[in-house]
């Protein structure tokens, strides 16, 4: 598809690159042309390139959403390299900085700002973004939109909505993963005309797909085997398992085999995440095993293998990781040792995730009883989401979701944020502090370090009494403290984020709103496990793993027989577990459960089936956290191996409750 003149010249002059790639063209006329656009691109195959070039010939801002600071990080540094105008707003920036990159977006000296969805939670934000026109709207990892898709972040839910407040006249939607079904979902979302959906080929004939079926005894060593002779070859790769610990304890036994591997997972240090991957991209790292945390924003383009040591969430999430792999174009194979023992563990993050309907009537009390009336007659709610997880006994995904689905309902409304707590440590003497500054200024200061509770060397603010003798000036106190800690005199740490919410308490007293609520999370419930199964149907597939895998995401262009996946090849995987889990005897079950409901009564609480259901099966709750019921009660996972739905029935059998 032909380009402007005056496209090609920014792709030559700016990028370095002499032509664009398939569906880059088409996409790029389309917004041009003031169409907004949905791309569906494999992974590495150049999305990003749509909205950057594009943005340079529209008159305004291109506003980027993206799911992750690395993302942002990543596409900055490469727009900074090219001398293209670009800026992103996130958590880690002084707020000189912060006040800096609004002062250049008011100014039109920016083209591109990326930011995280949660960034509109915050009104001062939306008042900012309010004021400063917009050309485009960019929605990278789209599917994140989608209920119906993979990775669904429920923030993404408001984005329709963020765009027609602000006007913005245009809107690019990226992802990689998407089914028929979530594009035309994500399509309607934002009003994208159907021929305005651009769909490359799926089938990337450099990707060797293999499922072999391993008993989980056996699965150690066939991985030691694969791993030495990829890095024999310097062949660089990925290595995907379902859990935290598991990925240390895999990368532990492939160091112990003199291979060079590090594990990589969010419960990691954040510098050193950054380290690991860094050393990862500059091939100090022949390994990485990795939670699903990994991955995002790695472009590295000769990943040669990509192992997936447990089984993956969803077809989707397999799509992603395999797609890491041979972005050079090269072979590269993806490898899957599978069995079906850590279905349950798959399942079980699903159940985990779904609000009783106790709970989600507790939440609606608690908003009713803790709501408070302002001057102009508001109704403010204050919570932190720790512990309203906590009161609620909601995991705090679920229960962002469900804030999420209040506020589309128009009964919740996000005002701002602030962090409840503030702690100080002088780096030097107090004294020396003041002297610094003119008489008032030492006056104030003096009156925050006269109310701030010292023990030993820190201090936390008490902004109660504080706004006894200076009242409304909680920014101002903040503003002084932030001074201080940019000029090296205090070491200041926040904690405790709260946010407030304006609340429709009449529209909460409905009768089915709870109900209806929880029908929507019972719903997705069953959509996640029937996930779960369509990809055990995948791996067993006794057709082309390549030619299916491209038409479950719409592509029917893929050869019917690719002639290089583990089918073609005549290796057909059939899955099955290691070792046919067994049921414990019932009586000890029911003394689990009766010393479950005991000590659950001792500190005022009830356990429903659902509870009990979770603590035989090993899934943590906040409840199970609040009363240390994991620590104080035997038993906790005792039927861990078992199907959740198979255990709920047990115990239902049991007539205890």
């Amino acid at each position: 598809m032909q380009i402007s003149q005056a496209i090609q010249d920014s792709l030559v002059q700016v990028f370095g690159f002499s032509q664009l790639r398939q569906g880059q063209a088409q996409t790029i006329n389309q917004l041009l042309a003031g169409r907004s656009s949905l791309a569906v691109f494999p992974t590495g195959s150049g999305k990003s390139l749509c909205y950057q070039l594009t943005a340079l010939h529209l008159q305004h801002i291109t506003l980027v959403v993206s799911p992750l600071l690395a993302l942002m990080k990543d596409q900055l540094d490469f727009l900074t390299e090219k001398g293209i105008a670009a800026a992103c707003l996130d958590s880690t920036l002084t707020p000189a900085q912060y006040q800096q990159v609004i002062a250049d977006a008011k100014a039109n000296k920016l083209k591109i700002l990326m930011v995280s969805v949660e960034r509109f939670k915050n009104e001062r934000f939306r008042r900012f973004i309010e004021s400063v026109p917009i050309s485009m709207l960019v929605v990278d990892e789209a599917h994140c939109i989608s209920e119906w898709g993979h990775n669904f972040r429920p923030d993404y839910l408001k984005l329709p909505r963020y765009k027609n407040e602000l006007n913005i006249p245009l809107t690019l939607l990226l992802t990689a993963t998407a089914t028929n079904k979530v594009k035309l979902d994500m399509a309607n979302k934002f009003a994208i005309a159907t021929q305005d959906i651009v769909q490359t080929g799926f089938y990337r004939p450099n990707l060797n797909l293999q499922i072999k079926a391993v008993p989980e005894q056996a699965k150690k060593q066939q991985l030691v085997d694969i791993v030495s002779d990829k890095t024999q070859q310097n062949q660089p790769g990925i290595i995907y398992v379902t859990l935290q610990h598991s990925a240390e304890q895999i990368a532990q036994y492939l160091q112990q085999h003199n291979l060079n591997a590090q594990a990589y997972h969010a419960g990691m240090d954040n510098n050193r995440r950054q380290q690991i991957q860094m050393d990862f991209m500059n091939n100090k790292i022949d390994v990485v095993v990795a939670t699903i945390a990994f991955g995002m924003g790695v472009d590295k383009s000769n990943i040669r293998f990509v192992i997936h040591y447990d089984l993956p969430k969803s077809i989707e999430n397999y799509s992603q990781e395999i797609g890491r792999a041979g972005r050079d174009g090269d072979l590269s194979d993806c490898i899957t040792l599978a069995n079906l023992d850590s279905l349950t563990t798959l399942e079980n993050f699903v159940y985990g995730d779904t609000p009783e309907l106790s709970g989600i009537q507790a939440l609606f009390n608690g908003i009713k009883s803790s709501a408070y009336t302002t001057a102009q007659g508001e109704s403010r709610w204050e919570f932190q989401i720790h512990e309203l997880s906590n009161q609620t006994n909601i995991r705090q995904l679920p229960l962002k979701t469900l804030l999420v689905q209040l506020e589309l309902q128009g009964i919740l409304k996000p005002l701002y944020s602030y962090f409840a707590e503030f702690k100080i440590k002088f780096l030097v003497d107090k004294n020396q502090v003041l002297t610094q500054f003119d008489a008032q200024r030492q006056a104030f200061l003096s009156l925050i370090f006269e109310h701030t509770d010292f023990k030993k060397i820190w201090g936390t603010v008490n902004f109660d009494t504080l706004s006894s003798v200076i009242p409304n000036e909680r920014n101002r106190v903040i503003a002084a403290l932030e001074y201080l800690s940019e000029k090296g005199l205090i070491e200041l740490q926040s904690r405790l984020m709260t946010d407030v919410y304006q609340a429709d308490l009449n529209a909460l007293a409905h009768a089915s709103l709870a109900q209806q609520l929880h029908q929507y999370f019972a719903e997705k419930e069953n959509k996640e496990i029937q996930r779960i199964a369509t990809l055990i149907r995948f791996f067993e597939l006794d057709k082309c793993l390549s030619h299916n895998l491209s038409a479950y995401f719409g592509d029917k262009q893929a050869p019917l027989q690719c002639g290089h996946c583990s089918v073609c090849l005549g290796k057909i995987a059939k899955l099955d577990y290691s070792t046919q889990p067994n049921w414990p005897d019932d009586n000890q079950i029911k003394q689990v459960l009766v010393q479950l409901k005991d000590y659950l009564a001792s500190k005022g609480e009830t356990a429903s089936t659902i509870s009990y259901c979770r603590f035989l099966t090993g899934i943590s709750t906040p409840l199970f956290a609040r009363t240390r019921s994991k620590a104080n009660v035997d038993g906790f996972g005792l039927c861990e191996q078992l199907r959740y739905a198979e255990v709920k029935e047990k115990i239902e059998s049991f007539e205890l409750i």
